[in-house]
């Protein structure tokens, strides 16, 4: 059991080093530049590629955290991609890093944006210009498809199969068959885990 924690706190003290404060915020730039410019559509397509910044690449959360914290981003008003840029960048770098994280999503496209939009509106009826965007939509089904099961299998993992399924496909049901919002759903699961009697369950078993 002591060689178990030592090995652990060893663990965590060799886990990635903390990177000067300028760096961090240069990482959380281009991080989340990367995601304003790959983003193709905004919202949802983005998703994967905060994923593979945050996650994957820099290491800044757990998968776990991950999920908790666009969870929780879903219920609350404002594009996905600024609101995760936000917390993240705060995370990791305090204010500095949330500003650097917001400009570097919303900045760089809206630049373009402005820059382009009359190029665009003159060329958006040529074939191959309209063939280049439905391409990239495939793409992004897969990249959602990929994050979506890696949460299946998290939500398995943690809950059981049977407690996973059953919490899936419920929420598949309320949203797509009764269309109630994703964000009710997901706070009425956030007061549900608050209430008195929930507690009370989970410290009797």
């Amino acid at each position: 059991m002591v060689k178990t924690l030592v090995k652990e706190q060893a663990s965590e003290s060799t886990a990635p080093e903390l990177r000067p404060y300028w760096k961090r915020n240069w990482d959380i730039f281009a991080a989340f530049f990367r995601v304003g410019m790959l983003g193709f559509g905004g919202g949802p397509s983005s998703i994967p590629l905060v994923h593979q910044e945050a996650v994957k690449k820099y290491k800044w959360m757990s998968d776990e955290e991950f999920s908790d914290t666009l969870a929780i981003a879903n219920t609350m008003p404002g594009p996905i991609a600024t609101k995760m840029g936000g917390y993240i960048g705060y995370r990791v770098a305090g204010v500095v890093g949330c500003i650097g994280a917001l400009l570097a999503t919303v900045a760089p496209t809206a630049l373009i944006m402005i820059l382009l939009l009359q190029v665009l509106q003159n060329f958006k009826d040529i074939p191959w210009v309209q063939h280049m965007s439905m391409s990239v939509v495939p793409v992004v089904a897969v990249m959602l498809a990929t994050m979506t099961w890696d949460f299946v299998k998290k939500s398995g993992e943690s809950l059981g199969w049977v407690k996973g399924s059953l919490l899936i496909f419920g929420a598949l049901l309320v949203t797509e068959w009764l269309n109630i919002h994703p964000a009710i759903v997901i706070l009425a699961l956030i007061i549900y885990v608050f209430l008195p009697f929930s507690q009370r369950g989970e410290a009797k078993s």
